[in-house]
């Protein structure tokens, strides 16, 4: 079993149109938890360390424009296979594209307006985590909640 961690951004799209309970329900009905949540307006530093790989696109001067426009939820998931799990359930970056009951399929609307960020690898999540996230805010990890919720319910 390979647990991970994966960063996810309910992104300001999703926040204005009141989604964020809707998405965070959709991980942990398949397994996977919430490690570390916060609300915040991303930086233009923090958004550049995400989405870097993308400078020079045309589309990423909209980008960074976008990601700083509101409120986001950043989110840290964990869990068996989270990464994958993550990416599956989010769907295609284009919404058009992404299967049907997938975050981007219901909530998206666009390419550039597609609800959710998520990490593509182990590599990338440290770095995306590690930029949104400091250790002294993770409250639990999985294993800690369940091992909690078995000493509750005993």
């Amino acid at each position: 079993m390979i647990v991970e961690r994966a960063l996810l951004i309910i992104k300001p799209d999703a926040v204005r149109n009141r989604h964020i309970g809707e998405i965070l329900a959709r991980f942990e009905k398949n397994g996977i938890a919430v490690v570390a949540l916060k609300m915040l307006t991303v930086s233009r530093q923090q958004i550049e360390q995400i989405y870097g790989i993308h400078e020079g696109r045309p589309y990423y001067p909209d980008l960074l424009q976008f990601m700083g426009s509101g409120p986001s939820v950043a989110v840290v998931l964990e869990g068996e296979n989270a990464i994958e799990k993550n990416r599956a359930i989010m769907g295609n970056t284009n919404p058009a594209l992404a299967a049907s009951g997938t975050i981007r399929a219901d909530f998206g609307t666009a390419t550039n307006r597609n609800a959710v960020h998520g990490s593509d690898g182990p590599r990338t999540a440290r770095a995306e985590i590690a930029s949104l996230f400091g250790p002294e805010e993770f409250q639990l990890s999985s294993a800690d909640g369940e091992q909690r919720y078995q000493s509750a319910r005993t």
